[in-house]
């Protein structure tokens, strides 16, 4: 194989549209080089969502590359220097939808396991791919699902590396070794609409929610642990009033969400915060939305893995790290598994303009293909 295969396989990828949840054949165009080395292939299809799970070996311990072919929505093409569905190379720089996040890792996962089987046809152990079109989406049919399938039948992770961008200044200072937890409310506080001029013959809820509002703003609701920060509330959208400059509202829509670390759970944030709401009196209604439950893979098998393949190949030392916001990560450690994210750099992710550096595409080829020499040699 020559030095550039990793670039050639982004590019490929890169000029498909895969705008979430399509995968315009993607993982058709990985399946078939994995197939070509070995790997059974497995097309798990719910709703609208393409997954992939493709598995080379039938023995413990299974290491398994996850990640997303969908791509979030270009925005504005005029605000685009170039076609971001037909990449390019400006200054070392390859720009596209997807550059970062994260058909690049895709590309450097399938060309580390090429380049590991043919070295180690006899490995120990088992590779596996699981890829989903549904990352950037709803989340719903697609790696939630294909675990949901591999635990009907007892089939198990050892570890998974996901290959979201994690890397902050250089290739691999840093690996995400956990995510917090994301739970998300709408509270809809009641009140009694009147005219302005009239207040006491209305209810402003407005008013008589401030007080609770700003005491769950100040509440300090954990301190963290050695590998999360302290758990955040943020209020995110406040809708009241029809209108006029002359009525009083009936109801207010507040919209929060908690991430949240390991120190408390999503049970316990729910009960602090109606016992807030409780104790300042207010009618009200709260829906919750649980988007994850927080992960942490510790300093074992697999980070040291990665840690020790990051050093010998850029000479960094890798930091670990739990900050950011979730990823399908989620739906995978609660198997039992040990999960990392390694990728490239995330400063241009979601962003006009998305790109990458071309010199960082063979290293992480080469990183993804230590750690399997690390894990399964």
């Amino acid at each position: 194989m020559n030095p550039s295969d990793t670039l050639e396989l982004s590019l490929d990828l890169l000029r498909r549209p895969s705008v979430t949840p399509e995968d315009y054949d993607c993982q058709a165009l990985m399946a078939k080089r994995l197939a070509h080395v070995g790997f059974h292939i497995e097309n798990m299809r719910f709703g609208e969502v393409d997954n992939l799970w493709a598995r080379r070996g039938t023995q413990d311990p299974v290491f398994c590359f996850a990640g997303h072919t969908d791509v979030v929505p270009t925005g504005n093409l005029e605000a685009w220097n170039s076609d971001p569905f037909q990449p390019e190379i400006r200054d070392g720089i390859l720009y596209g939808r997807g550059a970062a996040d994260m058909k690049t890792a895709l590309a450097a996962m399938v060309v580390a396991s090429e380049r590991f089987v043919k070295k180690h046809s006899d490995h120990k152990g088992s590779i596996a791919f699981l890829i989903t079109s549904d990352e950037e989406g709803p989340s719903i049919n697609g790696t939630v699902k294909v675990v949901e399938t591999l635990e009907s039948r007892n089939e198990k992770m050892t570890w998974c590396l996901v290959g979201e961008p994690s890397s902050t200044s250089q290739l691999g200072d840093i690996i995400k070794n956990g995510r917090r937890g994301s739970l998300n409310a709408v509270l809809t506080v009641k009140g009694k609409q009147g005219h302005v001029a009239y207040p006491h013959l209305a209810r402003n809820p407005i008013h008589l929610a401030s007080a609770a509002l700003h005491e769950l703003c100040e509440t300090v609701w954990d301190h963290g642990n050695e590998y999360f920060p302290a758990t955040s509330f943020q209020i995110s959208n406040i809708h009241a009033g029809t209108g006029a400059t002359n009525v009083v509202p009936g109801t207010m829509a507040v919209t929060f969400n908690f991430r949240y670390s390991t120190e408390v759970t999503a049970e316990q944030l729910k009960e602090r915060v109606l016992e807030i709401l409780q104790r300042h009196g207010l009618e009200y209604d709260i829906s919750w939305t649980h988007s994850g439950l927080p992960f942490l893979t510790p300093v074992g098998e697999l980070v040291n893995a990665a840690t020790t393949a990051i050093k010998n190949v850029t000479g960094v030392d890798a930091k670990l790290s739990t900050s950011g916001g979730t990823s399908d990560g989620r739906f995978i450690a609660p198997t039992g598994a040990q999960v990392l994210e390694l990728g490239v750099l995330n400063a241009s992710i979601h962003q006009i303009n998305e790109h990458v550096n071309v010199a960082d595409l063979e290293p992480l080829a080469e990183i993804y293909e230590q750690i399997l020499e690390n894990l399964l040699t």
